[in-house]
């Protein structure tokens, strides 16, 4: 009988994966849930009772704002921690757009990203740390962004079994399947890269190389405007990306740095819009909390249709021995040998009993590796900044991201970063508001 303790239980990913948790052919086991914000927290874990008992399995419910008290026996934690975003998502977007640095999400890289992490690193550690002290053996599956950063911070910092997990890779490979007109178990495929960059390598049917199909469908408009980014990027670089045009986007220094630019690639939403994540979030909170509300009262249906997430299968497979592939973020030993030894990459993971078992890709095309190195530098001294307390490790991470570094010059960047240091300082490490040792003209 597993326990599984979701650390940041009202989160948005807490209802979908409790669904996913009771499809699986487990009939009981301890669903524990862990939040800071006691009415939110409430609301969701009355409406996680309502989906067990429509489940007819026999699961217990068990919600607490105090972490070390569901910390105890857990065998899966599931981390969802958002930290202070509702406060910060503005700030994170409105500062960078002030200075002409155009954010789609901002939660991953970029300025929005790499002050999240600031945020979201010390408190992270401090779950990780209580976990070593109250279940040292648990296996930890991280869902919080920015992934790269937070899942590598974690695995430096304790001795905690974590992987990072995304839906990127299944979603979009099942989005491909569509536009080649194929059953996706059918499909044949290799990806590999980092995360929301990783690539398909490979995409074949019966033996049938996919891509000139999708090079011929992404000519018709409607297919092109589903997704317009990610299809100019292949066409130039070769292969498809994992992550949507939006978020995509804001990875390279290609689509966002000018105005006519954002034009020609960029639409609304996920496929690029300006600022979609910061007007889009407060609303779609809201309308989650009411969406909850009428579970509990039993006017919204409740059905049981698994996602394409990982976590389910990842602890179906480790609880009865049935062997599964997922792709998971991991720390790269050899798996990828073009991208930095020791960041975090996401490859495919072979998961039984014992585990998880990163498999070994080699070399990816060096085009994309290149694109990778980009990100994983950022993330680097992102990670570096927190656990060492290295302010200009901070400035040296947004100096490289890639869009900011397409728009503004080393002096600006500075500039900028100090102005969202002085408006964030009640969120961010203090260590960030204290003076630099370097000039900052």
């Amino acid at each position: 009988m597993p326990k599984i303790t979701i650390i940041g239980g009202a989160s948005a990913f807490t209802d979908s994966l409790v669904r996913d948790f009771l499809s699986l052919d487990l009939p009981s086991g301890v669903l524990a849930m862990v939040d800071i914000d006691k009415k939110r927290l409430d609301l969701a874990s009355k409406s996680v009772k309502r989906i067990v008992e429509v489940s007819g399995k026999n699961w217990t419910v068990e919600a607490s704002t105090k972490r070390a008290d569901l910390l105890p026996g857990s065998d899966y934690i599931v981390n969802t921690i958002e930290v202070s975003g509702m406060q910060t998502v503005e700030l994170d977007n409105d500062i960078p757009l002030k200075y002409g640095i155009d954010q789609c999400i901002g939660d991953t890289i970029g300025p929005g990203g790499l002050f999240k992490a600031m945020r979201t690193i010390p408190v992270w550690l401090e779950i990780l740390r209580d976990a070593e002290k109250l279940c040292p053996n648990a296996q930890v599956l991280n869902y919080t962004n920015p992934m790269c950063m937070i899942t590598l911070a974690g695995l430096r910092a304790t001795n905690m079994k974590i992987v990072g997990l995304c839906h990127s890779v299944q979603g979009t490979g099942r989005g491909l399947a569509k536009v080649a007109g194929i059953p996706y178990d059918e499909m044949e495929w290799e990806c590999s890269g980092i995360n929301h960059m990783a690539w398909f390598t490979k995409l074949e049917h019966c033996g049938k190389d996919l891509y000139p199909v999708l090079r011929k469908r992404c000519k018709e408009t409607e297919v092109y405007e589903g997704d317009p980014v990610r299809w100019d990027i292949m066409n130039h670089f070769g292969y498809f990306v994992t992550e949507s045009s939006g978020h995509f986007s804001e990875y390279v220094p290609y689509y966002r740095k000018r105005a006519e630019l954002i034009k020609k690639h960029c639409r609304d939403g996920y496929r690029g819009g300006t600022s979609f994540y910061r007007n889009m979030w407060p609303d779609s909170r809201a309308s989650r909390d009411e969406r909850r509300k009428k579970i509990i009262v039993g006017t919204e249906k409740i059905e049981f249709k698994k996602s394409v997430e990982y976590a389910s299968v990842i602890i179906e497979a480790m609880e009865t021995g049935k062997p599964a592939v997922i792709h998971g973020n991991v720390v790269n030993t050899n798996l990828i040998d073009n991208l930095l030894q020791g960041g975090c990459v996401e490859v495919a993971c072979l998961v039984d009993r014992n585990g998880l078992t990163p498999t070994k890709v080699g070399k990816l095309p060096e085009q994309v590796a290149g694109l990778c190195r980009a990100n994983m530098s950022v993330f680097e001294l992102g990670v570096q900044a927190a656990l060492h307390e290295d302010k200009e490790a901070f400035y040296h991470a947004m100096m490289l991201d890639p869009l900011t570094a397409a728009v503004l010059s080393p002096g600006e960047i500075r500039q900028m970063t100090d102005e969202m240091i002085e408006a964030e300082k009640k969120y961010i490490p203090r260590f960030l508001s204290k003076n630099s040792k370097k000039a900052t003209r």
